[in-house]
């Protein structure tokens, strides 16, 4: 609309010049202030549609912000919906089918706090004893946490394992041996021995992918702890992660390195607790 505008101005324009000597002056300069003031408009005019254009662009951006948040609403809405379901049906099942009286549930609840109490205490203990049976490691080497109501012990790959092998180092099969120790004279455990790699693919011709090679280092030292140590097979299990459960980033090499770790899981025999949860 713009061009259009400028391009009759024009051409208005170039006919006054050519004709300004048939023309009065008076009319001319009222012709050039016709001019100025039609320019004026046609600027004016074109800031105001894109000003217009602008606005409507906020107001359908906004207008999707809106729909997505109200969306959201809904499927919150629908999940607590659900979750106030089940939680209703638990009520009344309660109700109906227990015929205990209040003193025998309380009597119960007492029950099953102690002995999540005792475990609590168990694991707190277990945690200590294999801490205190490994100090003289280093804490970049090996580490002794609870999580999840287990003992955690992380083995850093530099301990146990050169790059790309399974084959357990002198130092890390010490590291082993006092941690078998401990286990062997403590009941009522499980333990569940998972390998883990970074996220660089492994050249090697004996190992195909950082599966095979994280499934091997896990099933070394299930060996070396259930035939060199005595600890009893029935109640360890191995696994290969491979590179999927990583505990830092594989952007950096010390985040590889961490990720390069042996992890030995010690889970507490819960089959006390699971009875007195299922009368």
């Amino acid at each position: 609309m713009k061009k259009s505008i400028q391009l009759i101005v024009s051409l208005f324009f170039i006919s006054c010049v050519v004709f300004t000597n048939c023309v009065p002056k008076r009319q001319l300069k009222m012709a050039q202030s016709k001019i100025d003031r039609l320019k004026k408009d046609s600027t004016a005019t074109h800031n105001s549609l894109t000003e217009s254009n602008l606005k409507v662009d906020n107001l359908q951006n906004e207008k999707k912000g809106l729909q997505n948040e109200k969306a959201g609403l809904i499927d919150e809405k629908t999940g607590l919906q659900t979750k106030n379901t089940n939680i209703q049906k638990d009520l009344y099942n309660l109700s109906t089918t227990s015929n205990l009286t209040i003193a025998e549930q309380a009597k119960r609840l007492q029950n099953l706090q102690g002995l999540i109490q005792a475990q609590r205490d168990a694991i707190n203990k277990l945690q200590k004893t294999i801490g205190d049976a490994l100090i003289n490691f280093k804490a970049d080497e090996l580490s002794v946490t609870v999580k999840d109501g287990n003992v955690y012990v992380s083995l850093e790959e530099k301990l146990l394992f050169k790059s790309g092998s399974a084959d357990i180092d002198p130092k890390g099969k010490q590291a082993l041996g006092k941690l078998a120790n401990v286990l062997n004279s403590t009941k009522d455990v499980s333990v569940m021995i998972e390998g883990h790699t970074d996220n660089v693919p492994i050249k090697s011709v004996k190992y195909e992918d950082n599966w095979a090679l994280s499934s091997a280092r896990a099933s070394s030292i299930v060996r070396i702890l259930t035939k060199d140590y005595g600890f009893d097979a029935t109640r360890i299990t191995s696994a290969g992660r491979s590179e999927f459960h990583p505990i830092k980033t594989n952007d950096t090499e010390a985040g590889k390195a961490s990720n390069r770790r042996t992890e030995i899981i010690i889970s507490p025999n819960l089959t006390e607790l699971y009875k007195l949860l299922n009368q």
